[in-house]
């Protein structure tokens, strides 16, 4: 059984404590990269709204209850596609108070680099944290950190998974604004290559982008009408994966319907997708044990004949980010860190607020033009493995 992963934990709209590294101890040097000392900080947390990532939304609502005194919000616009001023107005009036010595945005969508090289003309002490960047090759010069879940790892990981599943066909959902990411476009191309090394199908499907004419709802509306279309011509050894985190709940409670198979969500968590696709109600004295929640899951899916169809992290990559950052930006705030790229501060706020699930980190290497590596040192990767449904 996986123990708590954090001490309290949010499922959906209940707000609940996160615990983070904490600040007991000096993590290297005192004053490195021009960090700033003293109290009366703030730290900002730009996010997505509940109906792009409510993972991410949440997360920024809880570091604010854990920190009232500390921590500043604000939401990027639902179509930030369209609205690339307003993202980036938002961005640098967040840290237009003096006191704000960190901003974090979660997720670091297109329009990103162009915020923080605005920030960095006026407020070059300002802490930049990117999580989930779609601007990766170029989000490493503009942000101090990058964080990410390991999307190349994944391409293996998931193949694996498919599997150990019995898996014929992998389908794979996503549209060209995603397929213009570097990492996510790669993970394809590993996942179409695995496919085929473990005797699988890949079928790469275009769905609606959520940010086009039809928004979120027709993007959700399409997966819902085409699951059933695919499970009719592929079979039910048929996995279903999409790259955005607004399809995950359609797809998740369709290809269960349709005796299908989900090895993981774009942002892997037992509280991405499941909870809503499930109808699964937590009461407040269990919403934070992932156990009971994973108990929760299982029970639902059994019900309908999926056990063993059906898995994710046993962590929510989306909340630990956030979690994370929001400790490591405190060490920078009171002046401990050895530098902006403190790797093994930055390293221990992770596995401290992932505590008991064993978490892998690396550093994102880039193959160049040339066909070079080139490796990060300031974006780092995460990877965990998977618990089965």
């Amino acid at each position: 059984m996986i123990k708590k992963l954090i001490s309290v934990f949010l499922i959906l709209a209940t707000c609940l404590s996160i615990a983070g590294c904490g600040n007991t101890g000096t993590q290297g040097s005192s004053s490195g990269g021009n960090a700033p000392q003293g109290s009366g900080y703030k730290i900002a947390i730009y996010t997505n709204t509940v109906s792009q990532n409510e993972e991410e939304f949440r997360s920024a609502q809880q570091a604010q209850k854990k920190y009232p005194d500390i921590i500043v919000t604000q939401t990027m616009p639902d179509n930030f596609m369209k609205e690339q001023e307003t993202l980036i107005a938002n961005a640098v009036a967040l840290v237009a108070d003096k006191n704000v010595k960190a901003l974090i945005m979660n997720q670091a969508v297109p329009g990103a680099a162009a915020a923080f090289e605005k920030i960095r003309q006026q407020r070059p002490d300002v802490l930049l944290i990117a999580i989930t960047p779609a601007e990766q090759d170029v989000i490493g010069d503009k942000a101090d950190i990058v964080i990410q879940a390991d999307e190349l790892s994944m391409g293996y990981k998931m193949v694996e998974q498919a599997k150990k599943f019995g898996a014929k066909t992998f389908v794979h959902y996503s549209f060209p604004r995603h397929m213009s990411y570097p990492l996510l476009a790669r993970r394809r191309d590993i996942l179409k290559q695995e496919c085929e090394k473990a005797g699988i199908k890949f079928v790469d499907a275009t769905a609606p982008d959520p940010t086009g004419d039809a928004g979120l709802p027709g993007a959700q509306q399409f997966i819902i009408e085409d699951i059933p279309r695919k499970v009719a011509e592929y079979g039910k050894d048929t996995v279903f994966f999409s790259t955005n985190c607004g399809m995950q709940e359609p797809l998740i409670k369709t290809a269960l319907e349709q005796g299908a198979m989900v090895v993981q969500q774009c942002c892997p968590s037992p509280f991405h997708g499941y909870p809503g696709a499930l109808g699964i109600n937590i009461p407040p004295d269990k919403a934070g044990d992932v156990d009971y929640v994973i108990e929760q899951i299982k029970a639902k899916i059994a019900e309908k004949g999926g056990t063993g169809r059906f898995s994710t992290w046993p962590i929510p990559a989306g909340m630990l980010f956030t979690a994370a950052a929001v400790e490591y930006a405190k060490l920078y705030a009171e002046g401990k860190l050895a530098s902006r790229n403190d790797p093994e501060a930055f390293k221990k706020c992770l596995q401290e607020v992932a505590g008991d699930t064993k978490i892998e980190i690396s550093n994102y290497v880039e193959v160049g033009a040339d066909g070079k590596e080139i490796k990060h040192d300031n974006y780092y990767m995460v990877l965990s493995d998977y618990i089965t449904f």
